[in-house]
């Protein structure tokens, strides 16, 4: 295989997947890993993927940063967020997924005075929430993803299964009919350990996520508790939480 298309080949592999192994490539494109290695070097100076050790992490233009996703909707955003605040009790441990609407609810959550419990894989949300006298921060580490600043992979799943959570507060990149979707495999496979760790699922998301699927498959509909939105979402979309028995709360 000529080098320009083994090369295109990783990056593939690599944007797919957000984070991808040595192994895992070479076995994929039947190249040795010292062959990799060398690939994977070239393209970091390129700044199209970072090196890691034992592999790589995409870092190219596809993926929208954190910033430029964040003013996105903000309105729908920040009503979204109060409202999903606004169902947490006193005294809770909850888990809090990567994101810029659930940024906002932490936000929220800073200002309510309430007593709580508080894991979190995201860097903002942890720098948000660092100095908030009543909130104890649990941060879980692992690999910080580029651009968002959530923390990824087998580490962060690794500590997951460690802990227990009243609810989970987590936002997706689309929902359709056939359920929840993300933007790379590295960060649905973390958000699922989240969902088996959570008594209570809570789905923030502005309805203009809805009817649009992303990449990666993240669970059915029917994984999900309650649904907050704003009052963009049609009455289609209403009966089809209906049918799937999740609670809609519209900010």
């Amino acid at each position: 295989m000529l080098p320009d298309k083994r090369r295109n080949d990783i990056l593939d592999i690599v944007e797919t997947k957000g984070f991808a192994s040595l192994q895992e490539i070479s076995e994929a494109i039947s190249a040795s890993e010292s062959t990799i290695r060398r690939d994977l070097e070239f393209l970091d100076g390129l700044g199209k993927v970072r090196r890691t050790r034992g592999g790589a992490a995409y870092i190219g233009e596809s993926l929208d940063g954190f910033d430029d996703r964040r003013n996105r909707s903000l309105p729908e955003k920040q009503k979204i967020a109060k409202a999903a605040a606004d169902l947490i009790g006193d005294g809770e441990t909850i888990l809090l997924d990567g994101g810029t609407t659930t940024l906002e609810v932490a936000r929220n959550l800073s200002s309510s005075g309430k007593t709580l419990q508080v894991v979190t894989n995201s860097l903002p949300i942890q720098g948000l929430l660092v100095g908030t006298a009543k909130v104890e921060l649990i941060a879980l580490g692992g690999f910080l993803y580029p651009k968002s600043g959530v923390a990824l992979g087998e580490l962060t799943i690794g500590a997951l299964r460690q802990i227990h959570a009243r609810r989970l507060i987590m936002g997706v990149g689309g929902v359709t009919p056939a359920g929840l979707f993300n933007s790379n495999s590295l960060l649905v496979e973390t958000e699922r350990q989240m969902l088996e760790v959570a008594d209570e699922v809570i789905v923030v998301a502005d309805s203009t996520k809805l009817g649009h699927s992303e990449l990666v498959h993240l669970a059915t509909l029917d994984r999900i508790d309650r649904f907050v939105t704003d009052e963009g979402i049609t009455d289609s979309w209403k009966d089809i939480f209906s049918s799937h028995n999740v609670e809609l709360t519209i900010a």
